[in-house]
């Protein structure tokens, strides 16, 4: 749900339910999905987004094209996913533009998977988990470089050298 203002700024209510079952052993938070994936009805839906590329390439996968398939290939990675925003308010998919921040419950997650660790795709959900989260779930999150069309700064090599961290969590 969206409430477009006429100064640009829109006020955004995450759409989707986080992905995880009592098997997920990691957590990845993004900040919000981007006017893309709001479109597309699931996260990282922007066709540049590197996300599912990263992440089939740390689990050795195909790189999922479905939403069926990428929930397969989260929860078969042991891998959560959600965001740190409930809702807020922004211009367009601009992390730097989020502001009057209400944060998701990560309880419901923490209870029923087995979190050995969280990570933050990209600054923004890093400072924002730190500010809204870290104070309830009292577990620190660690970065990750963010896979957003944005950051061109890291290549898709580099991007999948740094986010294989999440294979160590996931081994039985």
């Amino acid at each position: 749900m969206e409430a477009k203002h006429p100064d640009g700024w829109e006020h955004v209510v995450h759409g989707f339910a986080p992905v995880y079952d009592a098997r997920s052993r990691v957590l990845v938070l993004g900040t919000l999905p981007s006017v893309k994936s709001r479109e597309a009805a699931f996260y990282y839906g922007h066709p540049r987004n590197r996300f599912w590329a990263v992440l089939a390439a740390v689990f050795d996968a195909p790189v999922p094209q479905s939403t069926d398939e990428k929930k397969a290939l989260l929860l078969s990675s042991g891998v959560a996913l959600w965001d740190v925003v409930g809702q807020c308010d922004i211009r367009r998919s601009a992390d730097s533009t989020i502001r009057n921040v209400v944060p998701n419950d990560l309880a419901p997650i923490l209870r029923t998977g087995q979190i050995r660790a969280i990570y933050a795709n990209g600054a923004k959900a890093a400072e924002l988990y730190r500010k809204h989260l870290l104070p309830a779930t009292g577990i620190e999150a660690v970065y990750l470089p963010s896979t957003s069309p944005a950051n061109a700064a890291c290549t898709l090599e580099e991007l999948i050298e740094a986010w294989r961290v999440l294979r160590g969590e996931n081994i039985c």
